[in-house]
């Protein structure tokens, strides 16, 4: 299991220069990489891998598959979270169908590798908005998290905690359930339910597969793989202040702990993505301004409203294998991303277009908070009808990087 004490770097961190990153190679290519078990691929096979896990894991893993505990008996978790895929979505769809086929969800579901070493919702000493679950950041662990598909009309769309029990309780594993948590445990529905999430925490948590650290890039870090010339122009690329900058928020640095990078640092940023017209659910979303995680936070009505238009930073691992992006999935082409990225500012007419396609207001899906947008950090401080600060080759160079970011690399 991945130590909980994994300290990811701040976004005002020194970010790793490519000499710094082949220096960093050199001194962990006699310790294997460091970082323990962090740091260290799952070598194991599918069944040994479960017979590690404690009771209350197995338990996690086969609720996790389990289709009949959604209302009508047609998604599980893993349907939104497929393994296979980085624990997110295999399908093209821009936002997920719910349990019923026809309602859709409100926001792209994200990934859930690496989610282990996040944290519940804080407000920084600086005043940075960071951790908590979701995009808004709303759940305070990975327990909490797991309750809120289950509940939710447009996802599992189970009535009450109590249905979900009665699912469970006619299951083929209701017995090992209860010889964990209780022979009357299914009496008892709420305590039930929590079991529930947290038999999904354990599983995350003890389940190598969702923290494998097993790229191209955590084997050059161990020195066990060489990057290519464009993989290495991409890294640079990735890490400059002044070109990507996606290090910034993205850190690509080891900690000073030797554990690997997580490439975010669960912050918040307002990217003023554009308006997604091919999906009205995902209009106009407030993100964490309107989110619980700020409730009993005593915020003015200003302070507030300078959070709207902020969502949690995602991290970069296996970017390359999502298909959609962003909170509102506007994007399914990295490449567009990262185009997107550098030309917002210098060109925001090609990107800012309204249901026929015309000339729209920029950042045109909350206009109301243009103001709450990132624009004083690179790529996106170029004036209007300027130089983008990647040209074409340095965005295939920054994709062929990201793409080592990719789980179950194999030489």
């Amino acid at each position: 299991m991945p130590p909980e004490t994994h300290a990811p770097l701040s976004r005002h961190s020194t970010v790793l220069r490519l000499v710094g990153a082949l220096a960093l190679v050199v001194g962990l290519s006699g310790c294997g990489g460091g970082g323990g078990a962090s740091g260290a691929a799952s070598t194991s096979g599918a069944t040994a891998e479960a017979a590690s896990l404690s009771p209350m894991a197995q338990l996690g893993q086969k609720i996790f598959q389990d289709r009949r505990l959604s209302a009508n008996g047609t998604q599980s978790c893993a349907s939104c979270h497929d393994p296979a895929n980085a624990h997110a979505p295999s399908n093209h769809l821009v936002v997920q169908l719910g349990d019923d086929g026809v309602s859709v969800g409100g926001r792209v579901a994200p990934s859930m590798r690496y989610l282990v070493y996040n944290r519940a919702f804080r407000i920084e000493a600086d005043g940075t908005p960071a951790g908590g679950f979701f995009w808004d950041g709303r759940a305070a662990s990975l327990a909490e998290q797991a309750k809120g598909p289950f509940l939710n009309g447009k996802e599992m769309g189970n009535a009450d905690a109590a249905a979900v029990v009665r699912s469970l309780s006619g299951s083929s594993y209701a017995a090992e359930f209860q010889a964990v948590f209780g022979a009357d445990i299914f009496t008892r529905p709420d305590d039930a339910f929590e079991r529930i999430a947290l038999a999904l925490q354990a599983y995350q948590k003890e389940d190598s597969d969702f923290a494998p650290f097993s790229s191209k890039y955590d084997a050059f870090l161990r020195g066990r793989a060489r990057l290519s010339d464009a993989e290495l122009r991409g890294l640079a690329l990735f890490n400059s202040p002044a070109k990507g900058n996606c290090a910034a928020c993205h850190p690509s640095a080891m900690g000073a702990d030797g554990s690997f990078p997580l490439f975010t640092d669960f912050s918040y940023d307002a990217l003023g993505v554009p308006r997604n017209q091919s999906a009205p659910s995902t209009w106009g979303d407030l993100g964490l301004c309107a989110s619980q995680a700020i409730d009993g936070l005593n915020l003015s009505t200003t302070a507030r409203e300078a959070l709207c238009g902020k969502f949690k930073v995602p991290s970069l691992r296996n970017v390359a294998v999502r298909q959609a992006y962003f909170h509102n999935g506007r994007f399914t082409d990295l490449r567009e991303v990262l185009t997107f990225y550098v030309q917002r500012d210098t060109n925001p007419e090609r990107w800012y277009l309204d249901g026929s396609q015309a000339a729209d207001v920029k950042f045109n899906d909350l206009p109301a908070y243009a103001a709450n947008v990132n624009r004083s950090e690179a790529p996106y401080n170029r004036p209007l009808g300027g130089t983008p600060a990647l040209d074409t080759a340095e965005i295939e160079d920054l994709l062929a990087f990201l793409n080592t970011l990719t789980d179950g690399w194999t030489p």
